[in-house]
């Protein structure tokens, strides 16, 4: 009877082991094997979605079990003891232990641990049972079901794949950061930020835009056109608020030293610009640059006034990450010196600041480290004038036209 009874404890803390590793395996994980083969993964995918048979089977069997060696016990103190009260009282507390122990709360945790592997091997020897009880099992569900109906509580579709929101989707990009390169990583998870994010916060500012100005002297516009580094130009006449059109400058390289080339030429070949309302969401910018057949638009505000710069390749360099040629004579990343100081420019963005260097400036308002530190003093601020934001410590080091150039960012101490 003793080793009855080991047995039994044991086909107990198979159950629930079972349990516990069915409902905590991961079914992203079970699909992908099963797709590629796996009759484990298959067996089981085919048991969760069926759950109300596969749980009816599991705790029929557990409770089965549980019962039969509660009586046990009973017998066996009777066996020992005769029929004292004391004697069954001591049973009972014996077996509560150790089904506790060593049928329930060890194997529970051994299940939950070991979920993704053990229900690849557990489909194999749930699925015959759940053939032999099967009229049982239909027959408690029946039940179940009722009472189920009679307290106006629907089961789920259990075939149905479980949709994650893009808050739950972006949770487990960022706790799988183990499972694959971090380029990958850093990609996937930006992603997730395109929506969040607008074309102000992305764009080239006006200040940095490099027009050709039509009111220039003829050589110094072909001068320019010979030495600009960029494929397209905004040409307009005296500023950006007399916009013209984009030039696509490969067009004219080979025309640029013929002496015929003039105004009219360069104005032939000169595209509409394509304008984009400030505050539209980054992610909904890509779709209407693949579908307007576009790559570089001028971000306007209500009144028409153009803000900024937007070409495909700053979408893209938001998640891929810095890729195309950067102006000559700038460097493009930032990193800590090793006295834990960083020189940058006052044009630079503030997400770009903080994703390089690993900061935390605000980013609801200016996009600009340059707007940053002039909203908070309401003016120019001198060379040499430190301030400290959000923890941050930054030090003015050149202005000029009403504008921050560089400044020096000192890394806050750790907390």
């Amino acid at each position: 009877m003793l080793i009855a009874l080991v047995v039994l404890l044991a086909l107990s803390a198979f159950f629930s082991l079972s349990e516990t590793a069915m409902m905590a395996s991961n079914r992203f994980r079970l699909r992908h094997l099963a797709q590629s083969g796996h009759h484990g993964a298959e067996k089981a995918l085919s048991l969760l979605n069926r759950t109300d048979k596969m749980l009816g089977v599991i705790l029929l069997g557990n409770n089965l079990v549980n019962s039969a060696a509660a009586t046990l016990v009973s017998v066996i103190a009777i066996e020992m003891f005769g029929e004292e009260k004391w004697a069954l009282g001591v049973g009972t507390l014996v077996v509560t232990f150790a089904i506790l122990v060593f049928s329930e709360i060890t194997p529970k945790i051994i299940g939950a641990t070991h979920a993704d592997r053990l229900s690849l091997f557990l489909g194999f020897l749930l699925t015959p049972l759940l053939r032999l009880f099967y009229p049982v099992v239909w027959f408690i569900n029946l039940f179940a079901s009722g009472l189920l109906w009679l307290l106006r509580l629907s089961p789920k579709n259990t075939n149905e794949t479980p949709r994650l929101s893009q808050e739950e989707l972006r949770s487990l990009v960022l706790e799988s950061a183990h499972l694959m390169p971090q380029k990958h990583h850093a990609i996937l998870s930006s992603l997730f930020e395109l929506n969040s994010i607008t074309v102000e916060d992305v764009m080239t500012a006006r200040r940095n835009i490099e027009i050709l100005d039509l009111d220039l002297p003829w050589e110094e516009v072909r001068a320019q056109l010979a030495t600009s580094h960029h494929s397209r130009l905004p040409v307009c006449r005296e500023s950006l608020d007399q916009l013209v059109g984009i030039l696509p400058v490969r067009r004219l390289l080979a025309s640029i030293g013929d002496s015929e080339f003039d105004e009219a030429a360069l104005l032939s070949q000169l595209q509409a610009p394509y304008y984009i309302p400030a505050g539209t969401a980054v992610f909904s910018q890509l779709a209407f640059f693949q579908e307007n057949r576009q790559r570089i638009g001028f971000v306007v505000d209500e009144y028409g006034e153009i803000l900024g710069l937007l070409t495909l390749e700053d979408i893209i360099e938001e998640f891929v990450g810095d890729f195309t040629t950067t102006l000559p004579g700038l460097g493009h990343t930032l990193k800590w010196s090793p006295t834990g100081e960083a020189i940058v420019e006052g044009s630079r963005s503030l997400r770009e600041i903080n994703r390089m260097l690993d900061l935390d400036f605000p980013l609801d308002g200016p996009k600009t480290l340059n707007g940053l530190i002039l909203e908070h003093f309401q003016d120019i601020p001198e060379s040499g004038l430190s301030i400290k934001m959000n923890g941050i410590a930054v030090e003015v080091l050149q202005t000029q036209n009403r504008s921050v150039i560089t400044v020096r960012i000192y890394r806050p101490e750790p907390d």
